[in-house]
């Protein structure tokens, strides 16, 4: 494991503190925890970017057109507004 000094202003501190003693976690759990969370939004954003840009239209129409055109079973419709 690394060890991480960092500064926070107080009322990030408090508020971190708070939150962690109502997760009965210790703050260091909560903060790798947090950071954890934030690297997979970022990283989940990133590939989602990544696999839209290696899209192809036309491949998809084509996979699409292979879909019958029926009604969908009762348990897969939506309801009526």
């Amino acid at each position: 494991m690394s060890a991480l000094n960092i500064q926070l202003p107080d009322s990030l501190y408090n508020s971190l503190k708070r939150l962690a003693e109502q997760d009965g976690i210790s703050l260091d759990q909560f903060v790798a925890s947090a950071i954890a969370e934030k690297i997979a939004a970022l990283t989940t954003e990133q590939y989602l970017q990544e696999r839209a840009n290696r899209g192809d239209r036309t491949s998809y129409e084509s996979v699409l057109s292979k879909v019958p055109d029926i009604e969908p079973e009762v348990h897969d419709k939506l309801p009526s507004a």
